[in-house]
């Protein structure tokens, strides 16, 4: 029989999404506010996409915008990192 290839589920993705968020703006020395007036967001939403607790989904769009502010390659913030 044929072993199934395991696939997380969509919030093993968020959860790395919105680490790699946070590290890459600390990395750059940027506030939430900061990232926010970068990407014409407000800092709330930028802190809801940071925050695990709340839950907070983000299209494509949103991380291509976060990540041309940041000047990161989108797919690196799919990359796990040990944090």
């Amino acid at each position: 029989m044929k072993e199934k290839a395991y696939i997380h589920d969509n919030e093993y993705y968020y959860s790395i999404i919105r680490k790699n968020i946070k590290k890459f703006r600390l990395e750059k020395n940027l506030t939430q506010q900061d990232l926010a007036d970068m990407t014409e967001m407000s800092r709330e939403y930028i802190c809801d996409i940071e925050n695990e607790k709340r839950n907070k989904h983000l299209t494509i769009a949103v991380l291509g915008r976060i990540s041309e502010a940041l000047g990161i390659d989108i797919a690196d913030f799919f990359k796990v990192n040990k944090f």
